[in-house]
């Protein structure tokens, strides 16, 4: 949780509450060409922590929750004071209740997934705070065969990039499956200027909004309200760190759009048909 952006936790008999928000969206780099399409990247939002015992760290905004909030008027309350973004699509993560999670006193935190199709560039006057286009990796995945199942283990690279600022961040991830039972744990090895435990955080979101993408329409929060098919195909190649076969996106979003009259207008490009969201 973001101490700098407000509420302090003081100790105490019970543990505090708290709201941690990973707020993602979807940015454009231009290229040199202008007759190239931009690149989509995945990116999320950090604010640089002021205050120990993270001083010059980056976290996830967030913070307390107030005597008489619930967790979801919390989260959206603690978004919007810290990044101006307000009025997007939130659902909640995890719970997060390690017992040294934060040096300072026993704190809970609910996380939060948040999505937003335009990157808000203001921040909190006195806070350092940026969007970092973020990749993750597999670098090493052993499986193992179990009496009563199996399990999987991995290690996960997570790299951060900003201006003037690169985070890298490894952890390791246990799957069991026992029959119908699964569990995931999950251990940050290297925070690589990370806060608290917001790589955990951050790696599962990551993992959360990649599989919503094959079930779901989350999508398409991600999205202005129009754009083109290769637009949109271009969000979920960022999302999932992969390329996609044009045909087979195009048919499977097929029962999601609206085709309508408006055309694009951009430079150096072909005009393309803009598309809405149908909802079902």
């Amino acid at each position: 949780m973001s101490k700098s952006g407000g509420n302090a936790f003081t100790r105490q008999n019970g543990p505090s509450v708290a709201v941690d928000v990973l707020l993602f969206a979807v940015g454009r780099q231009e290229p040199e060409n202008y007759r190239k399409l931009p690149e989509h990247v995945l990116q999320v939002f950090l604010i640089k922590q002021s205050e120990i015992p993270f001083i010059g760290q980056w976290a996830l905004p967030g913070g307390g929750v107030g005597p008489r909030e619930c967790l979801d008027e919390a989260a959206y309350r603690q978004l919007a004071s810290k990044t101006h973004v307000s009025n997007v699509y939130m659902e909640q993560l995890y719970t997060w209740g390690d017992l040294h999670r934060d040096p300072r006193t026993r704190v809970i935190s609910c996380s939060y997934i948040a999505l937003t199709d335009k990157p808000s560039e203001k921040i909190r006057d006195g806070e350092d705070a940026r969007w970092f286009t973020v990749r993750r990796k597999v670098i090493e995945q052993r499986e193992e065969i179990t009496e009563k199942g199996y399990m999987l283990r991995e290690k996960i690279l997570i790299q951060l990039f900003a201006e003037g600022v690169t985070l890298r961040t490894v952890i390791n991830t246990v799957k069991t499956v026992e029959g119908k039972i699964s569990r995931v744990w999950r251990e940050t090895v290297e925070p690589g200027g990370i806060a608290f435990d917001h790589a955990l955080i951050l790696e599962c979101g990551i993992e959360r909004l990649r599989s919503k993408l094959a079930y779901t329409e989350i999508a398409f929060n991600l999205m202005p309200e129009y754009f083109t098919l290769t637009e949109l195909q271009q969000v979920y190649e960022a999302v999932l760190d992969k390329k996609l076969i044009k045909a087979n996106f195009r048919r499977k979003m097929a029962g999601f759009l609206r085709e309508t009259s408006l055309m694009t207008k951009d430079d150096g490009h072909r005009p393309a048909k803009l598309h809405c969201f149908k909802p079902g």
